[in-house]
């Protein structure tokens, strides 16, 4: 499976001017990707630095990095799951093969994250000569794969996103989207949310937060905010909360 990651990992200058020439203007359209693919970048960002500067002798450390590194892999399965069943079912509804070729990544990235699955439970159990070559090897391969992610999902946000657009109206799309969200369980909302939450920008943040506000009791809107305020820049955290009427402080809703 890194053979093939590795053929491929490395875009030359032509493809990547060919993708920025062939990028469709931006629009105002409902957008099934941006956010989320925004908090996979992130984790997948932050998940990778953590794991090249693993200390392979410290048992904790090694235990927390390699947790997160299942975390990861984790939400890349369900993703790949949700994706498959409401985003790519929509496409081939009324484009037969539209999104065929995004489906044959999929097939490709789960063999690769039970790849890196393995070699992450691995580590534990070397021996301590052999933990740093293995720690290495671990941190290239997620490195590949975070690549090639990347590369897969400018697809989905600029090819699939267009033939949804094609296809479906807004309301259309946000009834698919509200399918999939109820489709998600509580904890993986909670992981989803500590890490989109901050990577998106500002109007982003409002607008993913206010739904989730009028969806929601207000005691487990505040817990969704609480758990998420740590990791959310001071001025980003008062742009937030102003905009959704809540106190600066989180703890209870500010009087309207």
């Amino acid at each position: 499976m890194y053979t093939a990651l590795e053929s491929t990992a490395v875009a030359t200058t032509e493809s990547v001017a060919t993708a920025f020439v062939a990028e469709p203007a931006v629009t105002s359209r409902f957008d099934f990707y941006a956010p989320i693919h925004k908090a996979l970048r992130s984790m997948m960002t932050q998940t990778l630095s953590v794991l090249g500067r693993l200390d392979v002798d410290d048992i904790d450390e090694t235990a927390a990095t390699l947790a997160q590194v299942e975390d990861l892999l984790n939400l890349c399965v369900s993703h790949i799951r949700h994706e498959n069943e409401f985003v790519h079912t929509a496409i081939e509804a009324r484009l037969p093969a539209g999104a065929r070729r995004t489906a044959d990544d999929h097939v490709e990235h789960l063999a690769s994250i039970e790849a890196l699955r393995a070699e992450a439970r691995a580590l534990p159990k070397a021996t301590p000569v052999d933990r740093p070559a293995r720690a290495l090897r671990l941190y290239r391969h997620l490195a590949l794969f975070v690549a090639e992610h990347f590369q897969h999902m400018h697809i989905e946000e600029t090819v699939n996103n267009a033939s949804l657009w094609a296809c479906y109206s807004d309301a259309e799309l946000l009834a698919i989207h509200d399918r999939l969200l109820a489709s998600i369980s509580p904890q993986e909302n909670l992981l989803v949310a500590r890490w989109m939450v901050p990577a998106l920008n500002p109007g982003e943040r409002a607008a993913v937060l206010n739904g989730a506000k009028a969806g929601m009791p207000p005691e487990a809107f505040l817990g969704v905010l609480e758990s998420v305020r740590p990791y959310v820049d001071a001025r980003g955290w008062i742009k937030l909360a102003r905009t959704l009427g809540v106190a600066e402080r989180p703890g209870q809703l500010a009087a309207a």
